[in-house]
């Protein structure tokens, strides 16, 4: 009679004898394991099925490229990471909800965009306690705040909801009109330049 031996480690390939890693699941979570770098190899064997994944609370700054291979992904949690305003995320239209409180994000207009561009189907932003996100939490006045969300909503206007709080039809039509105006300034200064 053949006895198993212990279980494959995550990832790794079953041995004859040996489970191997378990299939089908809609959810993942690596928070708190201090990792450097994502563990592909895991999550992809995942890529049929994955709906949640939870990177939290690691050492993690590399742009997760190879994430675009999760086509069922609707939720990204990357919060207390390292990443900052200039990772790279692959183009995830399936993805509803990115979660990335407490980073290195500095440059807001660099990071709202990729956000733009690479989830354009994204309805839940948080990303509390960032520098360019400020709020009472971080030294922030109620003026930064309220240019920070008006500057987020009018560049993403699929979202639904910012950090922890729902965005308004109200909120979305001042943050629409106060950005198309600054749009419009910005735009006759380059013409005056360029006739110049």
């Amino acid at each position: 009679m053949e006895t198993a031996g212990p279980p494959a480690a995550p990832g790794q390939p079953g041995q004859p004898g040996q489970p191997g890693p378990v299939l089908g699941l809609r959810s993942l979570s690596f928070a708190y394991q201090g990792l450097l770098e994502i563990p592909y190899e895991v999550i992809l064997a995942q890529r049929d099925t994955l709906e949640v994944l939870d990177l939290s609370y690691n050492l993690l700054e590399e742009s997760p490229a190879l994430l675009g291979e999760l086509e069922k992904l609707s939720t990204l949690i990357l919060d207390c990471n390292s990443y900052s305003s200039h990772v790279k995320f692959p183009y995830m239209p399936s993805v509803t909800t990115v979660w990335i409180n407490k980073n290195k994000i500095g440059n807001l207009p660099t990071f709202v965009e990729e956000i733009r561009s690479k989830f354009p189907n994204i309805k839940i932003l948080s990303m509390m306690n960032n520098e360019s996100a400020p709020s009472y939490f971080n030294g922030g006045s109620l003026d930064q705040y309220i240019d920070y969300r008006q500057y987020v909503i009018s560049q993403i206007p699929s979202l639904k909801i910012l950090d922890d709080t729902e965005v308004l039809e109200k909120e979305r039509a001042q943050a629409k009109k106060t950005y198309r105006m600054q749009r419009t300034r910005e735009g006759s200064k380059k013409r005056k330049e360029l006739q110049n």
